[in-house]
């Protein structure tokens, strides 16, 4: 074989040899993705921007997690489709993840985004409400029941009976006049009465930390057979889903087109200025100084613990080192 033509046939199988090199570690790579699901515990909205944003800008894959966020809302409830094997992972409030564990759900928590509660009863003040007595025998409208905790809890506190009423998407039975009082996230429905055309002055708002229930909310946990089946995939997600919400609090904007993007696929009444304004609610309830972004500290989950256990919900709860898997 002439020189020429053996350096030609050695320049062709090389460059065949790296091209099937590169698809075939493409293709390990793609195999090598682990599939799991996480199911928020409500509608798209920017509450789980660090979510969408960590999916949107690959760091579940960056992870080895081929992530899919499925659409929550209140016929979807975490507790179900974890329980049933439908998400390996899923967004809970604190206290909510606790009665569910009591409940025999073995929930571990994973991070810890809100660590405050930001969680309201809002009436108006020409309804004579100005004091918690004032919603006795009245129509609360509340959230379905992976919410209702903490309102219920309130209610036992001050001995009061009223009328529970489901409450969806929006505040338009309170604002219609439907209901003596509604549940309102400080970040999400408070932001909707007030653009509604109420004034501050005009609501009588009762903030339940201020109620002694300041309990932790957004939190992302998994199952303890998940964590023992697979850790390095629960500690991967965990990261990611941290790296999700420092870049969406370091791009809001970014972040806004790409949670508006779920809501539009869900077609969902909201809009962006409402998103933004829930945004950057969150950041400043999830970045305050004091721990990290995604700490639960002991101090915080006894003390949920407790008032839960002095209402006498969610009894003989776990340990702190039980319950909570540090990141890494």
């Amino acid at each position: 074989m002439p020189k020429g033509d053996w350096r030609r046939l050695f320049a062709v199988a090389l460059l065949s040899w790296c091209v099937l090199t590169a698809t075939a570690g493409r293709c390990l790579g793609s195999q090598a993705l682990k599939k799991a699901s996480l199911i928020p515990q409500w509608e798209p909205q920017a509450q789980f921007a660090g979510y969408y944003v960590a999916l949107a800008k690959g760091f579940y894959a960056a992870e080895g997690v081929d992530m899919t966020i499925l659409r929550g809302g209140p016929g979807e409830p975490p507790s179900r489709l974890m329980a049933e094997g439908k998400a390996q992972f899923g967004t809970f409030f604190l206290a909510t993840a606790l009665l569910k564990r009591a409940e025999g759900l073995p929930l571990v928590n994973l991070a810890q985004f809100v660590p405050h509660s930001t969680q309201l009863l809002i009436a108006k003040k020409a309804d004579g409400i100005e004091k918690p007595a004032d919603l006795a025998g009245g129509k609360v409208s509340l959230w379905g029941p992976e919410f209702q905790l903490a309102a219920r809890t309130f209610f036992k506190r001050y001995g009061l009976t009223v009328e529970p009423v489901p409450q969806g998407f929006t505040v338009d039975l309170f604002l219609r006049g439907g209901v003596a009082a509604c549940s309102a996230m400080r970040y999400n429905e408070y932001h909707a009465i007030l653009n509604a055309g109420l004034d501050p002055e005009e609501l009588t708002v009762f903030d339940l930390g201020a109620h002694g229930l300041d309990l932790p909310e957004d939190g992302l946990y998994t199952l303890a057979s998940v964590l023992a089946a697979d850790p390095d995939l629960c500690r991967g997600v965990a990261r990611a889903s941290v790296r999700g919400w420092e870049y969406a609090f370091a791009h809001p904007e970014e972040a806004l087109d790409i949670v508006m993007s779920h809501v539009s696929a869900a077609h969902l009444p909201t809009n962006r200025m409402h998103q933004k304004w829930m945004l950057e609610s969150l950041r400043q309830a999830m970045t305050g100084p004091g721990d990290p972004l995604g700490t639960l500290t002991r101090l915080r989950y006894q003390a949920a613990a407790k008032a839960l256990g002095a209402a006498g919900l969610a009894a003989n709860a776990p340990s702190y080192e039980e319950f909570h898997v540090p990141l890494p």
